[in-house]
């Protein structure tokens, strides 16, 4: 059975689920990926739509490579690791792990966290209330803020310069606020075009 020190060494890590699906947000919405969501987070937004994700004691500490062992016949070879927090583990073993049979890589993360493991692409999506530590804006390939509140637009322009200049800008819409909100989102896209609009399709697709 998996205990304390596989955790630590992230040959074991708190399982909330794994599925193959279609990418639903930001730069590669549409493409097929095999997702793996660990449980466990310590920023608790209030819109979150996985709030059951949050308490990690809930979730079976699973072998990574069990883990691994179901992926390894995901046809899209590419693997998005999200949560949660994903980054409150080691990520190390997993990722590289990954890469040696051949999968692309992808994190998603609010950047809280010290970055771990080996990464094709990193979507960074930061929350207020527990912004990212500062080492990470380099690392992010994606920035994707979530906009609830017209408030929302200047926080997302807030770390623009500590982001490499070939990041991913994108502004997406908080779901339960979306009708709201969104006719804001158009418009102000439209006078910045360096932002991009990222919508929830998985939700009117209806998949996972």
């Amino acid at each position: 059975m998996a205990g304390d020190d596989d955790l630590i060494k992230g040959l074991a890590l708190p399982l909330m689920e794994d599925f193959y699906t279609i990418q639903g947000e930001g730069f590669h919405t549409g493409k097929p990926a095999y997702f793996v969501r660990i449980g466990g987070c310590d920023v608790g937004c209030s819109w979150c739509d996985v709030k059951e994700s949050w308490n990690a004691q809930i979730w079976p500490l699973t072998r990574t490579d069990e883990i691994i062992s179901r992926i390894k016949s995901c046809h899209s070879k590419t693997v998005v690791v999200t949560g949660g927090e994903p980054l409150i583990y080691n990520l190390g073993y997993l990722s590289s792990e990954l890469k040696r049979i051949g999968f692309l890589t992808y994190l998603e993360t609010s950047g809280s966290h010290p970055l771990t493991g080996d990464w094709d692409w990193i979507c960074l999506s930061p929350k207020k209330y527990s912004p990212p530590l500062p080492e990470i804006f380099q690392r992010a390939d994606e920035y994707k803020v979530i906009v609830q509140s017209i408030g929302d637009f200047d926080w997302a322009e807030k770390n623009l310069e500590l982001l490499r200049n070939d990041c991913k800008l994108f502004l997406q819409p908080e779901w339960s606020k979306s009708d709201i909100i969104m006719q804001e989102i158009v418009n102000y896209v439209m006078k910045n075009p360096k932002w991009r609009i990222s919508l929830q399709s998985h939700k009117y697709m209806r998949i996972p």
